[in-house]
């Protein structure tokens, strides 16, 4: 008997709070970019910032304080696929891959992934990490 894939839809709030004009209600994002937020929020979230659950997030800003190097690379991508693969079981890393960046105070990240369950090609997501300044 063959494997089917079932195509499921993803719904999530939109950040911006901003209403739908018609229903009123608060927009939503949906699908791949429902994912693609979903996986931004884990990578950025430093472990202990959410009350109930202090070991979610990634801690990555932390490379940023490391040595340029390869051990630091392989460690920041290690990271991010550790914590995809615990807290978002609906996609499957392909790859991640860091450089630093051009002016040597950001590291440009680039993630490869499939969106388990649906048809669409691989997605690409693609950030850079710096330091905040506020």
């Amino acid at each position: 008997m063959a494997v089917q894939r079932v195509d499921k839809n993803f719904r999530d709030v939109s950040l911006s709070f901003k209403r739908h004009p018609v229903t009123n209600d608060i927009l939503l994002i949906r699908d791949e970019n429902a994912i693609k937020r979903s996986l931004l929020n884990l990578i950025f979230t430093n472990q202990g910032e959410r009350f109930f659950n202090p070991l979610l997030g990634s801690n990555i800003r932390s490379y940023l304080f490391e040595l340029a190097d390869d051990n630091a690379s392989i460690g920041l991508e290690d990271t991010i696929k550790t914590v995809i693969s615990n807290y978002e079981p609906r996609v499957e890393v392909i790859s991640v891959t860091s450089t630093l960046g051009s002016d040597e105070n950001a590291i440009d990240v680039t993630l490869i992934y499939n969106i388990i369950g649906s048809e669409v090609t691989p997605q690409n997501l693609t950030f850079i990490l710096k330091e905040n300044k506020s």
